[in-house]
């Protein structure tokens, strides 16, 4: 394994394999920058079927990061960190509890929350052993996920389309295929059914799926079939890379804007889906709304009215990427890319 030379190498600041030997654990943490701060970002429990598989995707994932927080104005870097195991299994626990000693050991270098597979009750057996954790259910009162902080940003995003499409930012009749209905999806598509959309939905479990049919009155589909939906939104709130060579020809929708990390299998498709009049809502920018809402106690006094704000201001700095991407005629994705790294390497960040 070649880890300088690996294609999303991107000059990480540190890449930790994480082992133990009494758990079985394998783990890696990815510090992509700590030019803005402290780097901080989820940790996500999956089976990967190699540490190649893994190692891909935890570079991906701090890189985001950095340019995530950048964008939203955090006074934070990159980092990302992954657990090779089945989320549902036993030692999940044990895997957590061992995990976090690796973080702990960063003495906060590196901050950690949820993710797939990762719950804020996980984070909060993360935080057993580990000073450095945020979005634990710990923090929140009994019934509130800090996904809907997610979420929000996710319905703030399809405002913004709309508003930047059609004119109107209410989103009455608005149609929209939802991929993926965990705590984020579900969340998003509740929120969209009190505004009047009219939702189409996937997810590889039946549960979340019917519920969303009864609840919402949602059109079901295949997971396979979910992006190539005729459509006026499609908001990929599941896995990355939904955007690849395959799907890209197949997908009819006006837009695109979810919440999953890391949608663009290659950068190029930015440009493939700007060239097809596809109007692409970069993916880091509209999930920031997790982050910013839970990792305020690493800079500030948490205040979720502040956070609320701050996400909702999400919707004039995505007006702006694709007021200025029509202007110019520039894919979305490099506008972001280009905003973020201008934060990042301002002087007074270093």
């Amino acid at each position: 394994m070649q880890i300088f030379e690996h294609p999303d190498f991107d000059n990480h600041e540190k890449i930790l394999f994480c082992t133990d030997r009494k758990t079985g654990l394998k783990g890696i943490i990815a510090i992509h920058s700590t030019a803005l701060g402290s780097a901080a970002g989820g940790c996500r429990m999956y089976p990967y079927e190699s540490t190649q598989e893994a190692l891909t995707d935890v570079l991906r994932l701090s890189r985001g990061m950095s340019y995530k927080n950048a964008v939203a104005g955090l006074p934070l870097g990159g980092g990302k960190c992954v657990i090779i195991a089945d989320s549902h299994s036993s030692r999940k626990p044990e895997l957590l509890r061992a995990f976090s000693r690796h973080v702990q050991d960063l003495g906060g270098q590196y901050w950690t929350a949820i993710d797939i597979g990762v719950s804020p009750e996980d984070a909060d057996i993360l935080a057993e052993n580990c000073d450095y954790v945020f979005c634990r259910a710990s923090h929140y009162e009994e019934g509130f996920s800090p996904a809907s902080f997610t979420a929000l940003g996710g319905f703030v995003g399809i405002q913004a389309v709309s508003d930047h499409l059609w004119n109107r930012r209410d989103l009455k009749g608005v149609r929209v295929a939802i991929q993926g209905l965990g705590g984020t999806g579900a969340d998003l598509a509740h929120r969209l059914n009190q505004a009047g959309a009219e939702l189409v939905v996937a997810d590889v479990r039946e549960q979340p799926v019917r519920e969303a049919v009864e609840k919402y009155g949602a059109q079901p589909v295949s997971p396979e079939t979910v992006h190539a939906q005729e459509v006026d939104v499609f908001a990929p709130c599941a896995m990355g890379a939904i955007i690849n060579d395959k799907s890209l020809p197949e997908i009819r929708a006006q837009a695109i804007c979810g919440l999953a990390n890391n949608q663009l299998e290659k950068p190029e498709h930015g440009a493939i889906l700007q060239k097809r009049g596809i109007t692409y809502v970069p993916d880091y920018v509209v999930n920031a709304g997790g982050v910013i809402g839970g990792s305020a106690l690493i800079f500030e006094t948490p205040s979720r009215e502040r956070s609320i704000a701050r996400i909702e201001g999400l919707f004039d700095t995505i007006k702006s990427i694709l007021e200025q991407s029509a202007k110019e005629g520039r894919p979305t994705s490099e506008i972001a890319d280009a905003m973020a790294l201008a934060r990042i390497d301002m002087p007074s960040a270093s």
